[in-house]
């Protein structure tokens, strides 16, 4: 199951629920629904299913626009057994921010951490979503491997089982330092996954034979077209 697929639904998902069928304003294009696909009008924060009735939940860059978090992922967590949340990480939020976006977030051992842009007085001078989202992807080699060895550089890659450690708003410094304070290389070592060289080759071997079997598919389905 995924909760709102907007735009881009996951193939994987056979039921798909989005709270706006209409309305764009949270989501770059029009509603789609694949055709192995259920789709429900429901709000995230009260879905309308049994207790543990799906396996997995899928949730993509959601959960940075909804107004109760705890709520949200608590419903997440009540009608599935495990599941992924993906959303921009602080970084990607200041490299591509979004005014749709109520809250910037962080994985902080192992813990989903949000702040309200406003009580941080959250304010990016520029937005280079069109350089790091669309236009290196599409003609860098090297920074399709980037996104593949150390996605969590521009996003939270959050997978859980039974429960989802949340926070909002801590008033722990611990926490609040991570979005307040110049990072360090400590910082850096643990938020962007340090790793041996041995384990960075091996990363980036994998992320080009991944990219190689990409491009070969991609060039098989046109010719077929």
């Amino acid at each position: 199951m995924e909760v709102g697929g907007g735009n881009h639904p996951d193939k994987r998902a056979q039921t798909v629920v989005d709270k706006y069928v209409e309305d764009n304003t949270h989501r770059s294009g029009d509603l789609k629904v694949l055709k192995n696909q259920k789709f429900l009008q429901a709000d995230g924060e009260h879905l309308p299913f049994k207790d543990k009735e799906f396996d997995y939940v899928i949730c993509r860059h959601v959960l940075e626009h909804v107004e109760d978090p705890i709520q949200f992922v608590k419903e997440q967590a009540r009608v599935a057994k495990m599941g992924y949340i993906e959303t921009p990480s602080l970084l990607g939020e200041y490299i591509a921010p979004k005014e749709s976006h109520k809250w910037v977030i962080q994985d902080i051992d192992g813990k989903l951490v949000l702040y309200d842009k406003e009580l941080l007085k959250f304010k990016p001078w520029m937005d280079f979503g069109e350089v790091f989202l669309y236009y290196l992807p599409k003609t860098s080699i090297g920074f399709k491997i980037l996104e593949r060895t150390h996605a969590s550089i521009l996003t939270i890659n959050y997978e859980w089982t039974d429960e989802i450690e949340i926070l909002v708003n801590p008033e722990d410094e611990y926490y609040l330092n991570h979005f307040i304070k110049p990072w360090d290389e400590s910082i850096c070592d643990k938020l962007l996954v340090k790793r041996s060289y041995g384990r960075e080759l091996m990363a980036t071997m994998g992320a080009m034979f991944d990219i190689m079997r990409s491009v070969t598919k991609s060039k098989v389905l046109k010719s077929n077209s």
